[in-house]
């Protein structure tokens, strides 16, 4: 009987948790009978009465519901890793608190999963976003296709459903400060993108802000794209050239021409040009050179303050000898 885990990774969603679970529990009449289930909600630091909500859910349905209760706020991504790391089912599915996903998509995900698919992507056909929004996405997608993963789906996709063995592969790596749907499409194994048309939030807001769009975005490219650090080197192998040509230009008119050029407006220009530019290249082997420290620190991606297990979990260990 295949066990599939559902992880919720929650922040400050205490009015969505209410109306989440009721409509996670009424979708598992649309999969097969031997489907088992298993709910991995995880509290991502939330200021709110979020675990209280959880809590209560549980309550209703603790064969099922597993609350996985971290410190502090650690990011959406690095939630879902401890979700998946306390999952224990033979399949997985990623969907956020708000519903905006449709549930019943996982069924199909399901089937494309029997017939030996170990990831399969829900892809949104439309954006919530509008104006610059659109714009950052857009762009966002495109430098990611053509600058660093090139088999990623057009537009933007977070819920997935994948195999116990990606799983592992991802929980194992515990990757920092990177993209954890694209880790998933790195790892190379064959995938099933599914378009759907998400729905539009109706409780609450999203704290998805442009200044974690902006760091998302920057940790995608260094953690799959050795463009920013050739482009450094390929502009600075351009300067050079331009900066020789000039040289020789100067050196030319010195010998040759009774006048010296005057420059110094030009002079100012490329002093101040070449020392943007520096500035900028430090800035970009900077952000490469603290990834390799955060990485050798390793520290913990996440720390768990309590797991609050299901019933059956809590029974399993009543019947364990001491």
């Amino acid at each position: 009987m295949p066990k599939l885990s559902i992880i919720v990774p929650c922040y400050y969603n205490e009015d969505n948790i209410p109306v989440t679970v009721p409509g996670l529990i009424e979708n598992e009449v649309n999969f097969p009978s031997e489907v088992t289930f298993e709910y991995v909600f995880v509290d991502d630091g939330s200021g709110d009465a979020t675990l209280a909500a959880l809590r209560r859910a549980q309550a209703q349905y603790p064969d099922r519901v597993r609350i996985v209760e971290l410190v502090a706020n650690v990011g959406s991504y690095n939630a879902i890793v401890a979700g998946m790391a306390h999952a224990t089912g033979d399949c997985m599915a990623i969907i956020t608190a708000d519903m905006q996903d449709p549930p019943e998509l996982m069924v199909q995900m399901y089937d494309y999963w029997k017939k030996g698919f170990k990831l399969v992507i829900g892809n949104r056909q439309d954006r919530e976003e509008t104006g610059l929004g659109q714009v950052f996405a857009r762009t966002f997608h495109w430098l990611m296709k053509h600058l660093a993963l090139k088999n990623i789906p057009d537009g933007g996709f977070d819920f997935v459903f994948f195999d116990r063995q990606v799983c592992d592969d991802v929980v194992r790596m515990q990757e920092r400060n990177s993209n954890l749907f694209y880790l998933m499409i790195w790892l190379g194994y064959a995938y099933v993108n599914i378009p759907y048309v998400r729905r539009k939030r109706e409780i609450g807001k999203s704290r998805w802000t442009l200044q974690k769009k902006i760091k998302l975005l920057i940790d995608s490219l260094l953690s799959f794209s050795y463009f920013p650090i050739r482009a450094i080197s390929a502009l600075g192998l351009g300067l050079g050239g331009v900066a020789m040509l000039y040289g020789l230009y100067v050196i030319v008119l010195k010998f040759f021409s009774k006048g010296e050029p005057e420059g110094w407006t030009t002079l100012m220009v490329v002093i101040l040009f070449v020392a943007a530019f520096q500035m900028i290249a430090l800035g970009v082997i900077g952000e490469y050179v603290w990834r390799g420290l955060d990485a050798a620190r390793n520290r913990p991606l996440y720390v768990v303050k309590q797991v609050h297990e299901t019933l059956v979990q809590y029974n399993s260990k009543a019947v364990l000898p001491a």
